[in-house]
């Protein structure tokens, strides 16, 4: 899954050699931070919020079908 979150956000953003996943493992959550270049982050979060919805909905959608931990995204500027 982190390479999903990984080629998303390089799909996404001007600069996709500044994008950083970091994955955050607990009992129940597995959480991916994500970092990208502070004029990227328009373009990760979307308007109104819109793609990053999009993001976290397809990351949940395929921890689920994995049958593995929660998945959770966090966009970290």
């Amino acid at each position: 899954m982190k390479e999903f979150v990984e080629y998303v956000a390089k799909s996404l953003v001007d600069k996709p050699d500044e994008v950083e996943v970091n994955q955050v493992d607990s009992e129940r959550v597995t959480i991916f931070e994500l970092k990208v270049a502070k004029e990227d982050i328009g373009k990760v979060i979307g308007r109104q919020g819109r793609t990053a919805k999009a993001f976290r909905t397809l990351l949940a959608a395929i921890s689920a079908k994995a049958g593995t931990n929660r998945a959770m995204l966090e966009i970290i500027e």
